[in-house]
């Protein structure tokens, strides 16, 4: 038994992953190249190893001829006979070659052979592996900037964070963990090249399914996620089961979940939803915490219309117009926002005092949610606070969102 050498490919095979056969198959490799190197050709060598022991042989099969003119092919009678007195003209003769014979650049083309294999198989080992969590999850450990991109550690292999993928605003310390999710894995010639993100959408859906079983289990979906990195995160969430709460679940006992998500994500806002078949109720939700009075959505043309109380207009459109961009974004509706006194100033825009069980009926591809007048007006209470936020803007800044 090849002791030394059986004792090498187990340890190759469990730290690098690389299976004992594949191995095996390069060392075979590797003495036809030395024979070849030796003798000039290796059309006729054979090798022979046994995977149990590690043992192998390697022999060249010659043809007995009278006169040898070809001593790498060719075998006399008389070398035969002397090996087995049964060999006649024309059989095939196994002749053992010994390898501790091959010359120094023969052994050193060998060993070149085994580490190219090995170099190949560890390339195709880690390529598979982190080609299988492509658009998941991971933490990676912060090596180094270089020019604006930041070099990872996954563990085996380094990833690249380029600027693009990069929170605006975002810095990081050599030796920070941080999560970062796998955008794309190419084969190159020099190993995986893995490219990671910090700014996708589903990293957040990724966070969630690891930090909320209910998630994870698939009794909890996130139905559509909208989110401009480093700010603010929309997500529309729905239950399977009747008795649990969607978005109690994703916020967790005392905010425990989401707040833990928010931590890693570095202090973004995220807004958790209830996400509803009827488009209405959903861009009603979406604009939260905006109070909504009517919205009237046509799902044919991707449109929508919303009425707001007054002073919460400036709270429905959101710092820079992001709280309806968001929400135009999860929703997928192009959706116009109106304040009550607006909305009454165009004719026929939409009058809140009509009838609208009409629109009830879905075979005319609309649907509408309108709260009673007097509901609207029972925000009162939430007129301080209302006031205060639509004091950041002036008349001007808010039409020319709204425009």
């Amino acid at each position: 038994m090849n002791t030394e050498l059986l004792e090498a490919l187990e340890i190759l095979e469990r730290e690098k992953d690389i299976s004992k056969e594949t191995l095996l198959e390069a060392i075979e490799n590797s003495l036809l190249t030395a024979c070849k190197n030796h003798f000039g050709k290796a059309d006729n060598v054979k090798v022979n190893i046994d995977p149990k022991t590690c043992q192998f042989s390697v022999y060249a099969e010659k043809t007995v001829v009278e006169q040898v003119e070809d001593d790498v092919m060719e075998i006399s009678l008389s070398g035969a006979k002397m090996m087995d007195s049964k060999y006649e003209l024309g059989d095939i003769v196994n002749v053992a070659i010994k390898s501790k014979e091959f010359g120094r650049i023969a052994t050193q083309n060998a060993k070149n052979v085994i580490l190219q294999k090995i170099r190949e198989e560890e390339r195709k080992v880690l390529y598979n592996q982190y080609y299988g969590k492509e658009r998941d999850v991971v933490t990676g450990v912060v090596q180094r900037y270089f020019g604006r991109n930041v070099s990872i550690n996954l563990g085996k292999v380094d990833a690249i964070l380029n600027e693009n993928e990069m929170v605006k605003g975002e810095v990081f310390k050599p030796t920070e963990r941080i999560k970062v999710y796998i955008l794309e894995v190419k084969d190159t010639t020099k190993g995986p090249r893995i490219l990671v993100s910090r700014t996708h959408p589903e990293l957040v859906k990724r966070l969630f399914e690891s930090e909320v079983t209910e998630v994870r289990d698939g009794t909890v979906e996130i139905k559509c996620i909208a989110r401009e990195a480093g700010s603010r995160t929309k997500i529309a969430v729905w239950s399977n089961d009747p008795d649990v709460d969607p978005v109690g679940a994703c916020v967790g006992m005392n905010g425990a979940r989401v707040n833990a998500i928010v931590s890693e994500l570095r202090g973004e806002k995220i807004d958790i939803i209830n996400w509803s078949e009827n488009p209405a109720i959903l861009i009603e939700n979406a604009l939260s915490p905006a109070k909504v009075v009517a919205v009237l959505a046509d799902p044919e043309d991707k449109t929508a219309k919303v009425v707001v109380p007054d002073y919460q207009l400036s709270l429905a459109i959101g710092k820079e117009g992001q709280n309806a961009r968001l929400a135009a974004r999860l929703t997928g509706f192009k959706i116009d926002i109106k304040s009550e006194t607006q909305a009454k100033e165009i004719e026929g825009w939409l009058d809140v005092d009509d009838e609208y069980e009409e629109y009830e009926d879905f075979e005319d591809y609309q649907a509408r949610a309108v709260y009673e007048e007097e509901d609207a007006l029972s925000y009162e209470e939430d007129y301080d606070s209302g006031q205060d936020f639509a004091e950041e803007f002036s008349e001007e800044q808010r039409q020319e969102v709204i425009d």
